[in-house]
C-alpha cells in the first residue's frame, strides 16, 4: 500500500474497481483545513479521464507495472497486433487500449504497460511525436495568412489534422501524439 506522498505521473493505481494511470497531480496545502492531492486519472481499460481529490495520507492501492517496447505490425478490425522488440513474441490489443490509434503507422515502436500480477497488457504509450506524410490537402491560397491560418490535411494513417497553409501533399509533418496536433514540417 502506498500513500498520497508516493503519487507521481505515470503511477498506476487500483481505484473504484478499475486500474487508473495518474496523468496529472497537484499537492495542495490550504491555509485552513487539511492538505490534499488533486489528481487526473485515466482508466487504462476504457481511456476515460476523471478528476479525483485524495486527502493527505490517504492509502492508495498501487499496481506494479512493467514497460516493454513493442513494434506495431498491423490492424485487423478492432484489434491491433504488436511484436516485442527483444523476444519477438506477438500480442494483440483492442483499439480502446490505444490513446491515438489513428496516428499509429506500421513499424512504429510504442511502450506497452504490462500488469506484473497477471501479465496482461494495460495500455499503450505512443512516442511523444510521430512523423507522417500528408496524403491529401487543399492548396493554400496566397493572401489568406492574416494570423496563423490553418487548413485540414489527411496523413498516411487516415487521421485528419490542421496544418499551416504552406504544407502541401507529399510533405512529412511531425505530429504531437498527446494532443494530435501539428508540430513542424520535417525536412528530408
Amino acid at each position: 500500500m502506498a500513500s498520497t506522498s508516493d503519487i507521481r505521473n505515470g503511477l498506476c493505481i487500483r481505484y473504484n474497481h478499475d486500474i487508473f494511470k495518474i496523468i496529472e497531480f497537484l499537492h495542495v496545502k490550504p491555509g485552513k483545513g487539511p492538505a490534499f492531492v488533486r489528481t487526473k486519472l485515466k482508466s487504462v481499460t476504457t481511456g476515460k479521464v476523471i478528476d479525483n481529490t485524495f486527502s493527505a495520507g490517504h492509502k492508495i492501492d498501487e499496481v506494479r507495472v512493467e514497460t516493454h517496447k513493442y513494434q506495431f505490425l498491423y490492424q485487423e478490425g478492432e484489434f491491433y497486433h504488436f511484436m516485442h522488440t527483444e523476444d519477438y513474441t506477438q500480442i494483440r490489443l483492442l483499439e480502446a487500449a490505444l490513446d491515438m490509434p489513428n496516428l499509429l503507422k506500421e513499424g512504429e515502436v510504442v511502450t506497452i504497460l504490462i500488469n506484473t500480477e497477471d501479465n496482461l497488457p494495460l495500455s499503450v504509450e505512443m512516442p511523444p511525436n510521430v512523423t507522417l506524410e500528408v496524403t491529401h490537402t487543399e492548396p493554400g491560397v496566397k493572401g489568406n495568412t492574416a494570423t496563423n491560418a490553418t487548413k485540414p490535411a489527411t496523413v498516411e494513417t487516415g487521421a485528419e489534422i490542421n496544418v499551416p497553409l504552406f504544407i502541401n501533399e507529399g510533405d512529412k509533418v511531425k505530429i504531437e501524439t498527446e494532443k494530435g496536433t501539428y508540430k513542424e514540417r520535417v525536412k528530408e
